[in-house]
């Protein structure tokens, strides 16, 4: 039986970062908000997708005032986010059954191409999880004196949409929380769920502060 498709947005942030009052993923980026943005990017790519959604408890209504405002037609559940990511995740996948392929995504990543959504999904019936990558490009240091530099070379930055299949992703997120867990692939590793790599887009960036908004503007244009 085909798998079905989840995708979990993860806009479960209060945006501190970029010195707003308004939460980052409801800022507008050429007129739209950021998060429906990302939601349209998967929507398109993936028209028969099941949506949920990460929100603060506090701005659930703001939401949906904002998805009549700018007439987002993605009908999505809605779940009230956790005390970090990981808990905000592991209440989104409460809402998702076994046999399921799901797409964690950052809502302040609305940049990614439909072709790259695409192109994960299409290898999900080889691999339990695949992780976008891009090389670091920079020099690294280590500003420990004692400490030789890390080896750039072995060095990726991790994107998001992390694509697993729900029944490892759910397993994962029983473990107990953990400081390690930066991301999705960081708890599935910690469970031992073997991940396999894609390179990633470098326009696929996270919205974070003022400066990441404005490139993304211009990327937009």
């Amino acid at each position: 039986m085909e798998r079905k498709t989840y995708i979990i947005t993860v806009a479960g942030g209060s945006g501190s970062r970029m010195g707003s009052d308004i939460p980052k993923q409801f800022l507008l980026l050429g007129g739209v908000p950021i998060l429906q943005r990302t939601i349209e990017r998967f929507a398109g790519a993936v028209p028969d997708a099941k949506f949920i959604t990460v929100l603060p408890s506090g701005h659930i209504r703001d939401w949906e005032d904002l998805c009549l405002k700018h007439c987002l037609n993605v009908p999505q559940i809605v779940v009230e986010g956790g005390l970090t990511r990981f808990h905000s995740v592991q209440n989104a996948l409460r809402k998702v059954p076994d046999g399921a392929i799901v797409a964690i995504q950052d809502g302040v990543r609305p940049l990614v191409s439909a072709a790259l959504i695409k192109e994960m999904l299409s290898r999900m019936d080889k691999v339990r999880a695949l992780i976008p990558v891009v090389p670091v490009t920079d020099t690294l240091k280590n500003i420990d004196p004692a400490g030789p530099d890390p080896d750039r070379s072995a060095i990726v930055a991790a994107q998001t949409p992390q694509i697993f299949l729900s029944e490892d992703i759910k397993a994962a997120y029983t473990q107990g929380y953990s400081m390690s867990f930066t991301d999705d692939a960081s708890v599935a590793k910690a469970y031992k769920i073997p991940l396999s790599y894609i390179e990633g887009e470098r326009n696929n960036i996270k919205i974070t502060t003022p400066g990441d908004l404005a490139v993304a503007e211009s990327l937009l244009r």
